[in-house]
């Protein structure tokens, strides 16, 4: 833990007293979303001190040109930058002449943030002494509407608190941005139109080289004492911004109020010539039913997606906060209604990595979506991947791959490779098969096999061709090693026969050969066509089982372990309990040789292995590979939390799964990695979501049943939570004395309690001690 200073409290966050050094870390935090646009908790009014500006429209980039000192064949071309755009949160306010400025204000008190996530709104409120004796109270409240997506509401209220006040408004629209990181600098945006009349204002503006159209808008009303003022605004504009300005004397102790509206509407939902049109009708919808009906709206639709997604947990506010803040940014980020968009790993909270999607999405994002929305969503991920198949067989092509093998990238906007780091674009290769056990683990979930005739087949074909081709046969071995890669640890480069990589291409290889036949025997069409296509021949096929079957893996018969890889035992074996706390994290303070060399494990690499196939080994194979491996494991990735809370809840040490799931739930709240101030990590809160569920609730599925153990940490009374299970939902209430179940469906379900089959009938309450 860093930092300490978020209130517990079972639905908000709340900050109190006012301190420029977290100003940056809270914008993080108090970070608002709706699935098609978001932003960081900003101050609308001008801010002088650090702060780090964004604002930024789902699916939006820029193919920024890579940029490394040594060249090397295969790098992707560029590095996708996801782009601050054009803002239009801006209220800049003066009284009397002076600006409110909080960094420079003579006082700030009683300053308070509060991000409710119930409802979905983030407030803020403080009193302001001003240089020149003024004394103000703010009180600010910001949403993005879920049901009108393309539209944000501000609620900007100015009580003079000892004299009578000239209060000027300036709301702006500002299209003069630029992205915290870039490579080259390049301008990113290019404004072609800025225009106002009696309907609002509006920038529109497109990003140079992908030509995404936008038009930024927004429409703002003066109210004194909740009347509404006939004030026309005087306005500004030059080439790149509009200001709809206001002023008006306020008595003191009186409130003079804004209220603003603004979005974006781009080329992706309406054609690009009527972006103009299309914001003048959302911002005429949102205006007729008014900033109150907009809120209330608000509200109904987060509690329709708490009603699903809530986890419960009594007896510990701080464990509650932190799960709920998870399954909040997750469905401020991606709500699944757009089968275009996917997961990025900051969200809408900050530009860190780029790109849209990486493997967390697979491994770690769509059970939780699969089971709080249902099966649509988590399909329409899958095609997501299947709509770039001819991207990824690109993406191997330029590595010398042939004969349409695939390798997915590591991060993409568009199906295409972006990440400009060798050791990860060319090595951690792994991720190809988080693509296929994603395609496993939907049908094992839902029962759908149709989407694997239908389109996941030819997915699993390119992927096996991928790990026939990057396998070689070793003379010395006298079987196949898959050699130069990065595993999961990414603490270990360029490292021979990484266990887990090895282990995930035999079983995609297996995976593949096994839906071949299924769909042969029972999909005659589907068959026909997927055979063709690919061109696949029975000589082909034979080859491949030859290479799964004839894989290398290390173990270590000292240990009775299998090795992260071929030189893991070459290390100095020390472990984290020896380190300095003060050189925490080591990709902070050591340097990457230094790293390299140690035995320390980033994230879970071998024990994620044992956690996607966890029913391929014993009980006891578990314990000794956990016991050996975790000692090693720093944790200092955001994805290693929840694995090891999941694995630690199954071997019954519920205690070290609790830290766990105390560190993978408040990550960010407690910036346990000292980077918060760059954008919270969206795609590990779905881990977080796991650790609860999957960890102490000690969800499975066994042969197409739903099957539980679940484990209670000591000072927990109960949680609870819902599934969504092939379109029934079941509620399960965990405490010390019983597992309570309940279902809300039309057909009775068999599930699984401690290997012992329980019969639910429909709307039926189930106690099992």
């Amino acid at each position: 833990m860093n930092q300490d200073y978020i209130k517990p409290d079972n639905w908000s966050l709340i900050e109190e007293g006012f301190e420029p050094d977290r100003v940056k870390s809270s914008e993080s935090l108090f970070s608002l979303g709706n699935g098609a646009m978001g932003q960081r908790a900003n101050f609308e009014e001008q801010y002088s001190g650090p702060t780090f500006q964004g604002s930024y429209i789902a699916g939006v980039y820029y193919p920024d040109k890579t940029k490394v000192g040594w060249w090397k064949n295969g790098y992707p071309e560029y590095f996708a930058k996801v782009l601050n755009a054009p803002s239009w949160i801006g209220i800049d306010v003066s009284i009397n002449g002076e600006a409110l400025d909080l960094f420079n204000c003579k006082q700030v008190g009683n300053f308070r943030r509060e991000l409710n996530m119930k409802e979905g709104w983030y407030k803020r409120s403080f009193v302001a002494t001003l240089n020149n004796n003024f004394e103000v109270e703010v009180c600010v409240l910001r949403f993005l509407s879920l049901s009108h997506d393309e539209v944000g509401a501000i609620r900007y209220e100015i009580t003079p608190l000892n004299a009578e006040a000239q209060i000027e408004f300036n709301s702006y629209i500002d299209s003069g941005i630029k992205n915290e990181d870039s490579n080259w600098d390049d301008k990113f945006w290019d404004v072609f139109d800025v225009k106002t009349d009696d309907e609002g204002a509006f920038i529109q503006a497109r990003t140079m080289k992908t030509h995404f159209y936008t038009c930024t808008f927004m429409d703002s009303l003066l109210y004194l004492e909740n009347t509404e003022l006939d004030h026309d605004p005087t306005v500004t504009q030059n080439s790149t911004q509009v200001i709809f300005n206001y002023t008006v004397n306020v008595p003191q102790g009186q409130t003079v109020k804004l209220i603003k509206y603004g979005g974006y509407t781009v080329d992706r939902n309406h054609d690009k010539y009527e972006l103009v049109s299309a914001a003048k009708v959302a911002l005429s919808q949102v205006k007729t039913l008014g900033f109150d009906a907009l809120l209330n709206e608000q509200k109904q639709a987060w509690k329709d997606i708490w009603d699903m997604a809530d986890i419960t947990i009594e007896g510990d506010i701080k464990g509650q906060q932190g799960i709920r803040f998870n399954i909040f940014h997750l469905n401020q980020t991606y709500l699944g209604t757009d089968a275009r968009l996917n997961i990025g790993p900051k969200g809408f909270t900050g530009e860190k990595y780029g790109g849209s999607t990486y493997w967390d999405t697979e491994a770690y994002c769509i059970p939780f979506y699969m089971a709080t929305k249902d099966q649509h969503v988590a399909r329409n991920l899958l095609t997501y991947r299947y709509n770039h198949l001819e991207k990824a067989i690109e993406n191997a092509d330029k590595l010398g791959f042939k004969n349409g093998a695939a390798l997915y990238p590591m991060v993409t906007m568009n199906g295409e490779e972006c990440h400009n780091e060798w050791e990860i674009t060319f090595e951690e290769i792994h991720r190809n098969g988080a693509i296929a056990f994603a395609i496993y683990n939907y049908y094992r979930y839902t029962g759908d096999y149709s989407y694997i005739p239908e389109k996941g087949l030819e997915v699993l074909i390119a992927i096996a061709r991928f790990w026939i081709q990057r396998a070689t046969f070793s003379k010395e071995k006298n079987q196949y090693v898959i050699l130069g890669v990065t595993g999961p640890n990414e603490y270990e480069n360029n490292v021979n026969n990484n266990w887990y990589t090895n282990y995930i291409a035999k079983w995609c290889i297996s995976y593949a050969l096994e839906n071949i036949q299924k769909v042969k025997e029972s999909y005659d069409t589907d068959y026909t066509r997927v055979m063709n296509k690919a061109k696949l021949s029975e000589a082909e096929m034979q080859e491949w089982k030859a290479v799964a079957e004839n894989l290398y893996f290390p173990y270590s018969e000292e240990y009775k372990v299998y090795l992260q890889q071929d030189g893991f035992l070459d290390k100095e074996l020390i472990t984290v309990e020896h380190l300095n706390k003060n050189q925490r994290p080591i990709n902070q303070f050591w340097s990457w040789d230094r790293i390299l060399r140690s035995p320390y494990i980033k994230q879970a690499d071998v024990l994620q292995g044992f956690y996607f196939f966890e029913d391929h080994f014993t009980r006891e194979e578990l314990k000794r590979h956990y016991d050996f491996y975790e000692p090693f494991t720093v944790h200092e990735s955001s994805l290693s939390p929840c694995v090891h809370s999941i694995l630690a809840a199954g071997l019954d040490k519920i205690e070290q799964a609790y830290k766990f799931y105390l560190r993978t739930s408040r990550l960010d709240l407690d910036d346990y990695n000292r980077e918060v101030h760059e954008g919270l990590h969206i795609t590990s809160m779905a881990g977080t979501w796991m650790s609860i569920v999957e960890g102490f609730g000690g969800l499975r599925i066994h042969n197409g049943r739903l099957s539980f153990s679940p484990s209670i940490p000591r000072h927990w009374r109960s949680f609870s939570f819902k599934i969504n299970f092939r379109g029934q939902i079941l509620k399960v209430v965990v405490n010390h004395e019983e597992t309570q179940f309940e279902l809300d469906g039309e057909k009775e379900l068999e599930i699984e309690v401690n290997n012992k089959v329980v019969s639910i009938q429909p709307n039926d309450h189930v106690k099992i001690a």
